[in-house]
């Protein structure tokens, strides 16, 4: 078998940051464009793009060949996306709309094998090198390998965060400041005021920190004030490059 990389977990739990970019599928050509321009990681969108399982593992496959990780964005309460994503080879997951301590630990259960969590055990797998592993090899390296980071997005998460940060097994928060303004009233804190209350919250429990930028000022920033992790909306990206490309067409 070839040799491995150093795990993007440990990596980054050691004191590396990285930059990687969402994407949503179908996007193979995009996933090796990133690998080959240098970035980190790759987090595929399959809670707000196509979240079908055949194309995914392609994806994950592409990513590997070209030696960049992935990350998968499940849909809410997706256990069985959870497991068929990491069976695939995923590095980690990232988990939407974590409200409370109590939907943490659902989501790292569903993350883990026994005896931290309940998911189901293969090794026949990409994720166990189709069998090529013993079993009790496979379950001991996933154990330590495996990144679970969950969203903030809502008000009642934002004041429930440091007890979600206290569940064993979570490793990390993104903020998802699109929801949180959605779900957010006139009595709550602004998204700003949360950010800081969550960012703070982070710093002080020794977690990760993932945050979603659109450009390469906010990534700056994002590095500047903490963040581990910075992915680019690739979307957002691209738009704001395509309209910089039609600006010098005569109108």
């Amino acid at each position: 078998m070839r040799a491995r990389r150093r795990p993007l977990r440990e990596r980054v739990l050691t004191g590396e940051r990285f930059c990687g970019a969402l994407v949503r599928m179908p996007s193979e050509e995009l996933v090796e464009m990133l690998a080959v321009a240098g970035f980190d990681f790759v987090l595929i969108d399959c809670e707000h793009g196509p979240a079908d399982v055949v194309p995914l593992r392609q994806h994950i496959a592409a990513a590997a060949m070209h030696g960049i990780d992935v990350l998968v964005r499940v849909g809410e309460r997706e256990d069985t996306l959870i497991l068929r994503a990491l069976d695939c080879g995923a590095a980690g997951i990232v988990a939407p709309h974590l409200d409370s301590a109590e939907q943490a630990r659902a989501v790292v259960a569903a993350a883990h094998y026994p005896p931290r969590g309940r998911r189901g055990f293969a090794t026949y797998g990409r994720a166990g090198s189709f069998g090529a592993v013993t079993g009790a090899d496979h379950k001991a390296r996933l154990a330590e390998e495996t990144l679970v980071i969950g969203m903030i997005e809502s008000p009642q998460a934002v004041s429930a965060v440091e007890d979600i940060l206290a569940v064993e097994g979570l490793d990390g928060i993104m903020l998802g400041a699109a929801d949180l303004a959605a779900s957010s009233g006139p009595d709550d804190p602004t998204v700003s005021e949360a950010r800081t209350q969550v960012n703070a919250a982070l710093a002080a429990a020794g977690s990760l920190r993932l945050d979603l930028v659109g450009d390469a000022d906010a990534a700056a920033a994002s590095y500047a004030d903490g963040a581990h992790m910075v992915a680019y909306n690739l979307t957002q990206a691209l738009m704001a490059q395509f309209a910089t490309l039609l600006a010098p067409r005569p109108t």
